[in-house]
């Protein structure tokens, strides 16, 4: 027996080619969708990456480019995990060892004195470089430089820098007869803003010399040994 299509042999019905163009329609807008929900997932990726890279950051700006809330000293004094002055041995900038995005800084130091902290000989510590700049001059630390650095305590990423950045960083300089004054990258400019009254209120006495210095409104270099006595003597209280 002969079975009779409904319609010429070799051409399907209309309503096949139109179930037919839907079907592929369908499955053209699911690979669509598909498309759209993983360019999504990895602008979302880049977001949130971007954004751990910045969380991370925030307290470990480069010297240059980075807008800093001024601190004075007592303040500075109290945020840092180690306070010392030394002199700078090696520096290497390279990516963060965990995270590749962040360029680092990596800074050897020989150290002569520690104001806060544990006794210890020499140093290195690691901090983040955003600005170019920093990148190509190893953020301003160079081989044979003294410092005085009050430096934050260390974060989970192993990322530090000095408290007030460019503010507690200071350029131990020296005259042809060796005497050695201090200066940061503020010019000392607020060093001592209100320093005296805060001292007054946590029951801290201030040697006269100190507060002599303590009392200076105007910026410029200050005398090494006055500025350590008077950062010793703003750690008795906490």
């Amino acid at each position: 027996m002969t079975i009779r299509t409904m319609w010429p042999p070799g051409s399907p019905p209309s309503f096949w080619l139109t179930y037919q163009k839907r079907q592929l329609n369908f499955f053209s807008d699911i690979h669509f969708q598909d498309m759209l929900r993983g360019m999504a997932c990895k602008v979302w990726r880049s977001i949130a990456m971007s954004v751990l890279i910045v969380t991370i950051a925030a307290n470990c700006f480069g010297q240059r480019g980075a807008l800093t809330v001024p601190q004075a000293l007592d303040q500075m004094a109290q945020e840092a995990g180690v306070i010392f002055r030394g002199v700078v041995t090696s520096t290497k900038v390279e990516p963060h060892p965990r995270l590749a995005n962040l360029m680092t800084v990596v800074v050897s130091m020989n150290v002569s004195e520690v104001v806060k902290g544990s006794p210890r000989k020499s140093i290195v510590f690691r901090q983040y470089v955003w600005d170019l700049r920093d990148q190509l001059d190893a953020g301003q630390y160079r081989k044979g430089q003294e410092l005085l650095l009050l430096l934050r305590p260390v974060s989970e990423y192993g990322l530090t820098s000095p408290a007030g950045l460019e503010q507690g960083r200071f350029r131990i300089l020296r005259d042809a007869k060796g005497e050695a004054t201090v200066l940061n990258g503020r010019g000392n400019l607020g060093l001592f803003q209100s320093v005296e009254a805060r001292a007054q209120a946590r029951g801290i006495a201030l040697s006269p010399r100190v507060t002599a210095m303590v009392r200076r409104a105007q910026a410029g270099a200050l005398p090494l040994a006055d500025l350590v006595e008077a950062i010793r003597s703003l750690e008795v209280s906490k």
